[in-house]
Formats: C-alpha cells, structure tokens, sequence
C-alpha cells in the first residue's frame, strides 16, 4: 500500500473500488491482522493492528473472497465449530446458530453437508460464520464475485439488511461497481495500493465530471491500456 489513509465512520457502508490487484484484499487482510504492514498501522474500534490483534479479531467479521469450507460438515457443525473459535459461550451458541440459519432461510437444511449447497447457500453459511460472534464490524471482500445474479441479488439483500437492522459497520472490498453503487454511503477508489477518490457516489462523479460511476472508475483509474488489450489478442489467437 502507498500511504493508505483511510477513515470509516461508524454504522456506514463503506465500498473499497479498485481494479484486480490494486490493494483491495491487502486493505482487509492488513485491517484483519492477517498480514502486518511493513510501515504505518491502523486502528479498528479503537484497537491498534500491530499490539491489540486479538481485540481485533473479537470485534471484526470477515467474508474472505476465497474463504475455507469445511464441506464434510453440515451447516450446523460448521457454525458450532467457528463459534468455538471466537470463543462464544455455550449456553448462547446454540440459539445463535438457530437465529443465524433462520435469518439466512438455511434452517431446514441445518444439518445438511456444506458439500450439497449451492455457491450462494455456502455464501450465506460464510456470512453466518462472520456474524456468529456479533461483531459491531464487518469486512466482506468481493462478496459477489462467483455468484450468480439470483444468489449475488439474495447476499446483497442480506447486506443491506445488515447495515438497516443490525446497525453494522460495513466494509465492502469490490472491483465489481453496481454492489458498490447501490450499498455504500460512501466509497473509496485505489489503484497501485494509491487512494485516488473518496467521498459519495456523487462526489466522485462531481469530482471527476463524469456523470457515471462507471465512467468516473475508468477516467481515475485510466481504463485499459492498448498493450492490455494487444496481448490478450494474441493470447485469444494462440489458444484458437
């Protein structure tokens, strides 16, 4: 990252834009103690990356964008075994199971295997598993990318309901811009691990004089560029 400064305001949805590769998963994986920073730190609630990681940890909950699994375990054990993780009490565990897998319209597949769920019934599982502990903070890093549009709809819908309902701080990592557009009170852009605009949707599009997310996306972070499109030609025409 470039000198990433980044401030997240409490109850928001925050989107993080940025084209593959331009730092976005790095931003989570440093915010979640995943990896440290080889320069500068963070706080999140009040509690520093580099001296307070388990503080972290209790208070944040992460959809990675290619999280583990354990598909030989029904939705139920799966949960079970997250929340043993974070250290959930055992006389709350079970009715939070319940609650979760019945917000998420999984409880009559309770003890199904994961291995039988469609992608977007593992991604509610993986929601559910952010959320068991109760987080007052969640990061979801392209939470939509590999889903199709009736289940990417459904986790959009469950996202929003998140931040009306449950009055979560939300941080969305996506290069994907409609989620972005129509979920986040504010957005960030990046690109090479560089801030290059933040504020709201309409703040950006003011900022750059573009009337569509789209096009603002394109003109700050220079769209593709002709050797990008060269050489995916010549790989097009070598594979056929």
């Amino acid at each position: 990252m470039d000198e990433l400064n980044l401030e997240i305001y409490e109850g928001e949805t925050f989107g993080l834009l940025g084209p593959n590769g331009a730092g976005k998963t790095t931003t989570i994986r440093l915010l979640n103690c995943i990896i440290r920073p080889t320069s500068g730190s963070a706080t999140v609630n009040g509690y520093d990356i580099l001296n307070d990681q388990m503080d972290v940890r209790r208070v944040t909950g992460l959809l990675a964008e290619s999280p583990g699994l354990y598909e030989k375990l029904s939705a139920h054990e799966f949960l079970e075994f997250i929340g043993a993780l974070y250290d959930v009490p055992s006389d709350i565990i079970p009715d939070r199971i319940d609650d979760l897998l019945k917000l998420f319209g999984l409880h009559e597949r309770r003890d199904h295997l994961l291995e039988g769920y469609s992608r977007g019934m593992k991604q509610r599982v993986l929601i559910a598993a952010a959320l068991i502990h109760d987080p007052p903070i969640l990061f979801f890093d392209e939470p939509t990318s590999t889903l199709d549009p009736r289940a990417a709809l459904m986790v959009k819908d469950l996202i929003r309901g998140l931040a009306r309902d449950a009055g979560k701080t939300i941080f969305i990592s996506s290069h994907i811009l409609p989620i972005v557009e129509e979920l986040c009170d504010r957005i960030g852009i990046i690109d090479q691990g560089r801030l290059i605009a933040l504020g709201t949707v309409e703040e950006v599009l003011s900022q750059t004089g573009t009337k569509t997310l789209e096009k603002a996306f394109i003109d700050l972070t220079g769209g593709v560029k002709e050797k990008e499109l060269l050489t995916w030609r010549e790989q097009k025409g070598a594979a056929a």
